[in-house]
């Protein structure tokens, strides 16, 4: 008999750092919707939210951006599911015109950088006026290209495996009530 996969999600729930509080999240959205107003609040923008990891920093930040904006959503995923990155895959393109637009792509966490590059390339070739991004948390990753980076970030981690407010384990945890890091050796 197999294992049971809500075991081990549990068992990681149970083991793992809680990095920052429901509280802590809260006032990095209220920073980030800060910068992000005053940067583009006049420009007419277009939010695109990263499926699925992006929905929730997304679905926070909405409401704490006091301007006219549109919102459409891409799906590109280099995990799906699993704990390894493999092949970039396509799997939504925006159905709103990006062309002559400024464009804020909003994700749950910049780790390594090449989806949110690639993505911001995308919109880029879709012709936007411009293509900024948002992250909820910045990981320090050893190596990563500096031209990989977020415009607009809200909390910093270590390079760990994170779950909670979109980010998952295994395609599960994305609800957690506070952002997790997988103790090492995990």
């Amino acid at each position: 008999m197999s294992p049971d996969p809500l075991d081990e999600v549990k068992k990681v729930r149970r083991d793992a750092e809680r990095l920052y509080t429901p509280a802590e999240v809260d006032t990095a959205l209220d920073r980030m919707a800060a910068a992000i107003t005053a940067r583009i609040g006049d420009r007419n923008p277009i939010v695109l939210g990263v499926m699925v990891g992006g929905v929730v920093p997304l679905g926070l930040l909405l409401p704490r951006l006091p301007f006219p904006l549109q919102v459409d959503y891409v799906h590109a995923s280099r995990y799906q599911g699993a704990t390894e990155a493999g092949e970039l895959a396509w799997i939504k393109v925006p159905d709103l015109s990006l062309r002559e637009r400024t464009v804020l792509v909003v994700d749950d966490v910049l780790d390594r950088g090449a989806t949110l590059a690639a993505i911001i390339e995308s919109c880029r070739a879709a012709e936007a006026r411009e293509v900024l991004s948002a992250v909820l948390v910045d990981k320090a990753v050893a190596g990563r290209p500096t031209h990989w980076s977020a415009d607009f970030a809200g909390l910093q981690a270590p390079d760990r495996w994170l779950f909670g407010y979109g980010m998952d384990y295994k395609t599960y945890l994305r609800n957690g009530d506070g952002i997790y890091a997988l103790r090492s050796g995990a």
